[in-house]
């Protein structure tokens, strides 16, 4: 088999996230592959336009919806601008699932906190749905999320319905200036808004993922509220290109990240080298 081969999936819905991001829902175009494919949340994949490239990207959708995965991707690049001019119906390529997971099993029966800024939000909605799928299995449900602007916030329809739930509390922000007149959620940065949540660290786990400057201030006022470094993950998917630790491009000390990572601990980035 040939380690770089993709397999073939056909685009079956998309969504405007905002002007710039964008959902696709893609299936397996082999009967078996939809069949046999499997992955657990955190794992990400290569996405494949052929002629253009490829990209790295989370798989957005839970392993709890069969059937289907989904990819949210920002404008950025090249492979990028190819992808949103892709239509229903047409086809690309997918490799994976790659990386390493986050411990669901090891969360179970404790408290999670998910903490996302801007389209960090995509990899965070994976578990945040597989969670809600497996509802039971969860002590309280905390959801922290933010954007530069109201514009700039993904998955809209999906934050409408965890507001509406019960067993959820989300907390919603914009930059300062962000906001439009009609907005009712928080005004202000999201590690100052983590910090007013105060969160309980007791028999909790939290989940980070967002810009670099946002993770890196969110951490200590994580660990200011009793967050342990072992219970607090993020996922990393910068200078990833072949998915499975042949280029070398991920390589930051010890680490691969396409190998070892993408979810990392919050004691594994202490680690690692301070410019990473």
């Amino acid at each position: 088999m040939n380690l770089y081969q993709p397999h073939l999936v056909r685009i079956e819905d998309i969504v405007d996230e905002t002007v710039d991001t964008r959902t696709l829902n893609l299936a397996f175009k082999s009967p078996e592959t939809a069949s046999a494919f499997d992955f657990k949340a955190g794992q990400f994949g290569l996405f494949s336009v052929f002629g253009s490239g490829e990209c790295t990207f989370c798989i957005a959708s839970p392993p709890t919806r069969k059937g289907y995965i989904e990819c949210s991707f920002k404008l950025v690049g090249k492979v990028t601008k190819a992808m949103r001019a892709l239509n229903v119906g047409d086809t690309m390529g997918f490799r994976g699932p790659y990386g390493n997971h986050f411990p669901l099993d090891e969360m179970a029966g404790q408290s999670v906190v998910f903490i996302a800024g801007g389209i960090g939000l995509a990899p965070v909605r994976c578990v945040i749905w597989n969670v809600l799928d497996q509802r039971d299995r969860f002590k309280d449900v905390t959801i922290i999320y933010g954007a530069r602007s109201v514009g700039d916030l993904v998955y809209k329809r999906e934050l409408d319905e965890w507001a509406k739930r019960s067993d959820v509390k989300l907390w919603q922000t914009v930059d300062p200036g962000g906001q439009t007149p009609d907005w009712k959620g928080e005004i202000g940065f999201v590690p100052a808004i983590v910090e007013k949540a105060a969160p309980s660290a007791k028999d909790s786990y939290a989940i980070v993922c967002g810009p670099p400057i946002m993770i890196k201030f969110t951490l200590p006022v994580l660990k200011k509220l009793g967050f342990a470094e072992d219970h607090v993950f993020t996922t990393l998917e910068n200078r990833m290109k072949c998915g499975v630790g042949k280029c070398g491009r991920c390589n930051c000390g010890p680490v691969y990240v396409c190998k070892d990572g993408p979810v990392f601990t919050a004691a594994d980035l202490a680690a690692l080298p301070s410019d990473f």
